[in-house]
């Protein structure tokens, strides 16, 4: 699903990873570990796109598209999710809103045809009772708000009506209480179709996603 190939990135002429080379397979369910500061967070934005960090030299290769100066938009609409550690308030923009916009895009970028409203609102329904989201949170604006748990459980309900190819989730356990922790790996593990790459400092959660392989990284390097 993902080869990264001798990947140096860097911010303001500060080298941040060093020559990384890394594969994902379709279906895993990928541990990125190390210490803060090692380059976990520079990674997966970079993989995401976030065009503050420089790719200097290497490829990124994602569903056997070179994806390395592609945009943010494109890498989401090609499949890309990334759920942040910090999410931030959207003042004005519903979490409806926001959800309606963004599934109808990839349904054009995938199918070529139009989201109707009715199928929308069924797929929401779905999957809102399924995670257990009250249902006026809908009609709220981003994260204005919401405590910590909360944040993590729209981004959960993004994610399972994006179903993307694959999807990045950097600390997903952070700000979580045990509960929401285990909705977020039993959901991990319930979406087979949709490979992972998720960073976490907590062995309990680690053990509840129960990951098919770890990469561990140290002062921008790989060392395992």
């Amino acid at each position: 699903m993902l080869e990264i190939k001798d990947l140096s990135v860097s911010i303001n002429d500060k080298i941040l990873l060093d020559n990384i080379s890394l594969s994902v397979k379709r279906g895993a369910r990928h541990l990125l570990s190390g210490h803060n500061g090692s380059g976990k967070s520079t990674l997966v934005q970079t993989i995401a796109g976030n065009p503050e960090y420089q790719v200097k030299s290497g490829t990124i290769i994602f569903d056997n598209n070179d994806i390395t100066n592609e945009s943010v938009t494109r890498r989401a609409l090609l499949g890309i999710f990334l759920g942040s550690q910090n999410v931030p308030e959207i003042p004005g923009l519903s979490v409806l809103s926001f959800l309606k916009h963004s599934i109808a895009a990839h349904t054009h970028f995938d199918t070529g045809r139009e989201l109707s409203m009715a199928e929308f609102l069924e797929s929401l329904e779905s999957a809102r009772t399924n995670l257990n989201i009250p249902k006026d949170w809908l009609n709220r604006s981003i994260n204005v708000g919401f405590s910590g748990g909360e944040r993590k459980r729209l981004m959960l309900l993004q994610l399972v009506m994006t179903k993307p190819k694959l999807a990045i989730l950097d600390e997903p356990d952070s700000g979580a209480d045990a509960q929401t922790q285990q909705q977020i790996a039993d959901t991990i593990k319930q979406m087979r179709d949709t490979t992972f790459i998720f960073i976490s400092h907590q062995k309990k959660f680690t053990d509840l996603v129960n990951p098919t392989s770890v990469t561990t990284l140290d002062k921008g390097k790989i060392t395992d």
